[in-house]
């Protein structure tokens, strides 16, 4: 018995050839187009009056060598920091969503200290909530009281705890009540069903804004320099301070935008794979 080799018709290899010329086409017109844009761009801003002057201030090599070390010292606080705020930030706005999605009149008290904790720290100004817990608790002269650092790291949690819970709450409600009757329908209980079904769910469907926080979270870690632990921008800051000069402040920004690379291109392929299952799914 021969197998017959499926081979593409001569229209169907003329599409092909067709989306490839395409496909070129289309990355060489936006490479010609980025490079224009870029010249134009470059003799602008360096045919500019003032450009010999910004160069010194803010591009000066020199500078960018002698206090590189001490910037790369003090990010690796900054990572640190991103890894554990981000962690219990997540975790604290599972519990807060969770909390403010329970029934029953018994869990009231419950549900009302839940939003207001949402509401008040949404509106908060980061910087606010990191002085009063780095300067304001220190302030109380009570036993046992934790270094600024750690202090200024539960402002970030806090913060970024209610902006989360809002996005799991959003998941949590997204996902049809007909669920839980049906889980509850099996025998499960309701904080089973939660687990086992509901919040899997939520959590895969709210990925995509749950990691763009995550970024911005990466960025707001700076500044728990306002606290007065050395990070890279207390480091950058002191090299200011020294130089009389602002290239330290151009490096760490240099440093952090490569931190963030990574994590916004993973936040783009879970953007991009939850709309392609959403259109399959359409």
């Amino acid at each position: 018995m021969t197998t017959q080799i499926h081979r593409p018709s001569d229209l169907q290899l003329g599409r092909i050839a067709y989306r490839r010329r395409q496909a070129i086409r289309s990355v060489l017109l936006a490479a010609l187009s980025t490079a224009i844009l870029g010249t134009l761009l470059g003799v602008l801003v360096t045919g500019a009056p003032g450009w010999d002057r910004v160069k010194e201030s803010f591009f000066d090599p020199e500078i960018a060598r002698e206090f590189l070390p001490e910037i790369l010292q003090g990010l690796w606080l900054n990572i640190r920091m991103l890894v554990v705020c981000a962690i219990c930030a997540l975790a604290l706005g599972l519990l807060i969503a969770v909390l403010r999605t329970l029934r029953g009149p018994v869990f009231f008290p419950v549900r009302a200290i839940a939003t207001i904790y949402t509401y008040s720290f949404r509106g908060l100004p980061l910087i606010i909530v990191i002085y009063l817990c780095a300067f304001g608790i220190p302030g109380l002269r009570l036993q046992g009281t934790p270094s600024v650092t750690v202090l200024g790291g539960a402002a970030i949690v806090i913060t970024y705890g209610a902006y989360l819970a809002e996005v799991f709450r959003a998941g949590i409600e997204s996902v049809h009540p007909s669920q839980i009757a049906a889980a509850r329908s099996l025998g499960l209980t309701y904080r089973q069903s939660m687990r086992h079904v509901v919040l899997p769910q939520a959590v895969r469907r709210v990925a995509p804004p749950l990691l763009n926080d995550t970024v911005a979270l990466q960025k707001d870690v700076g500044l728990i320099s306002l606290a007065g632990p050395i990070d890279a921008i207390r480091a950058a800051q002191i090299g200011v301070a020294q130089t009389a000069n602002f290239t330290p402040y151009v490096v760490a920004g240099v440093l952090f935008v490569l931190l963030a690379l990574p994590l916004i291109g993973v936040t783009d392929w879970v953007t991009l794979r939850a709309a392609r299952r959403q259109n399959a799914g359409t």
